[in-house]
């Protein structure tokens, strides 16, 4: 095997074309897992961890750049504001270990439905962009079309994950995950929400109950039609129990779960629905006290 270790950026990209079948390393808790299991042994390891380019984040009043190996720690402590979603989901990831060594790029080049970061990056919009480069150039990704299978992604051979350009946050957002217990654990499911009152759009993301990370694109559009024809963008007013009820029906059906050690996919879908009432209940809160705060 194969073990490369690139000092720059430029040097990195150099290194993934020569090597296209080298696994990127930068936290490594998803990759040493599976090679202490033997569940992968690629032919090369391609190990990021000097590169520090992509260790450091923007704000740009609109949008955070966050680069690809900014671990969870630091997203929990230096991005709770902008990205409250995001934030959220970092405080779930494993232990204090994992959470100071893993980052959202190692989550999106696993690709697993399990990934604790793939429901808040969909919540966050459709404008959450990937970054993928490679001596060829770099091209952005919209989240919506990098999932495309379970644990693969629509990266190239030759290209590296350098950023995620996710907008900043306008209104309350929220996660939630159930695991088979209360800490270290991976997902049994897990949902993202978020509220989007500059352009009256809310998000969501499902986690671990499919092939691939998913929205649930007709509680979104059912969310955003009432509160729209009801007017509650500016009133911050009640929703009223159905709408809730609604909501988390049509968060359930947007899932496609399996059984599996973890849950069955019955179970799976029954929490979703009850995942989906509560983050919408408390953002719903929180947004309501923002309006009337600002009366």
């Amino acid at each position: 095997m194969e073990f490369l270790r690139p000092a720059t950026w430029d040097e990195a990209l150099a290194a993934k074309a020569e090597y296209p079948t080298a696994l990127p390393i930068a936290g490594g808790t998803d990759v040493m897992v599976e090679m202490n299991f033997d569940v992968h042994r690629p032919s090369a390891i391609l190990d990021l961890t000097r590169v520090t380019e992509l260790t450091g984040w923007s704000h740009d009043g609109d949008v955070v750049r966050l680069g690809a190996s900014v671990p969870y720690s630091r997203i929990i402590d230096e991005l709770s504001g902008p990205l409250p979603g995001l934030a959220l989901a970092a405080h779930t990831v494993g232990s204090p270990q994992i959470r100071n060594r893993g980052s959202v790029g190692g989550n999106l080049g696993a690709a697993s439905p399990a990934g604790d970061s793939h429901p808040a990056l969909l919540a966050a919009g459709r404008d959450v962009l990937v970054e993928a480069a490679s001596v060829r150039g770099t091209r952005l990704i919209a989240i919506d079309d990098f999932y495309t299978g379970v644990k693969r992604n629509s990266l190239e051979p030759d290209e590296l994950i350098r950023a995620v350009r996710i907008p900043a946050a306008d209104g309350p957002q929220q996660f939630s995950k159930i695991g088979t217990r209360n800490a270290m654990v991976i997902a049994v499911c897990a949902f993202g929400f978020a509220l989007h009152p500059k352009n009256g759009t809310v998000g969501t993301g499902i986690g671990s109950a499919a092939p691939t990370p998913r929205r649930a694109v007709e509680a979104e559009e059912y969310l955003q039609g009432v509160l729209a024809e009801r007017g509650l963008w500016e009133s911050g007013g009640l929703l009223g129990a159905e709408v809730v009820q609604r909501f988390g029906e049509l968060v359930r059906g947007a899932a496609s779960p399996i059984d599996d050690v973890r849950g069955t996919a019955a179970y799976r879908r029954h929490a979703l629905a009850v995942m989906a009432r509560r983050t919408l209940t408390w953002t719903w809160n929180d947004y309501g006290k923002q309006i009337r705060s600002a009366a």
